[in-house]
């Protein structure tokens, strides 16, 4: 049966293995807490590349701090696991870099207040994380789903902003490339064809070769450890510099509303 997405109290919970409280203090409610691999478990349908070594990065970045048992064992409470799935949701639909999601967590920012803007229009962000291929759309589930009209979609793939893969004389387009189609869609409305992309082609190539100069060693490492880090922090990069763009892009708009 499915569930949503602040069942976190449903969760298999225990209680932390080691307690030295005095009689008086362990009367006092506290808490439930499950192991970083009962959260990774949990919380892996919302974010499929959630990882133990991402959450522990988290920790590292000083945005988690669970409890610890007197073995180093890390325990999460539910509210732990509210304020991770905050961390994550604001990487994911709102780009944003790791200092700033400490400062909105320290503003106040709450699961409620990600969930209720995610709840709206907001997509999931496509990842970089080494997947199964995913489901492929033909020409016309692209545009059934997206609303776009088929003369854009031609323009986007003769202009190379899409490019999809051939399979018995039919082109099929992957999931990331379906999302790109819709957000040409709506700027498609202002008079923004294929053509007026291509800057965003080159930018998105220029990008992409810089963070793979800064983590080239890391990601052709065989060590799979060694690579699934190197993996996340190209994530985080990527998260960084889009909050970048959107910075410099904003700083250029007012001058102009100005």
């Amino acid at each position: 049966m499915a569930t949503s997405e602040t069942d976190t109290p449903q969760l298999q919970v225990h209680e932390p293995v080691v307690d030295h409280a005095g009689p008086a203090q362990a009367e006092r409610p506290r808490q439930k807490a499950v192991t970083i691999g009962a959260v990774c478990k949990a919380l892996h349908q919302e974010f499929p590349d959630i990882s133990i070594s991402k959450i522990r990065y988290l920790e590292d970045q000083k945005l988690l701090s669970p409890r610890r048992t007197q073995g180093g064992y890390r325990l999460y409470t539910a509210t732990d696991i509210q304020r991770l799935r905050t961390i994550l949701r604001l990487q994911r639909d709102e780009f944003l870099p790791l200092r700033v999601i400490r400062q909105e967590l320290a503003s106040g920012r709450s699961e409620r207040d990600v969930a209720a803007s995610a709840d709206g229009r907001a997509r999931p962000r496509a990842m970089v994380s080494t997947r199964e291929p995913g489901a492929l759309y033909s020409l016309e589930d692209v545009c059934e789903d997206t609303g776009a009209d088929p003369t854009l979609v031609r323009e986007l793939v003769e202009f190379g902003v899409i490019k999809g893969e051939t399979r018995g004389g039919v082109r099929y387009f992957e999931d990331t490339e379906r999302e790109i189609v819709r957000a040409v869609s709506e700027l498609a409305r202002y008079g923004v064809g294929g053509r007026n992309l291509r800057v965003f082609r080159s930018s998105a190539d220029r990008e992409a070769q810089l963070l793979q100069s800064i983590l080239a060693p890391a990601l052709r490492s065989r060590n799979p450890e060694r690579r699934k880090e190197a993996i996340e922090a190209l994530e985080n990069l990527a998260t960084v510099t889009t909050h970048l763009k959107h910075l410099l892009l904003i700083r250029d708009l007012r001058k102009i509303a100005t």
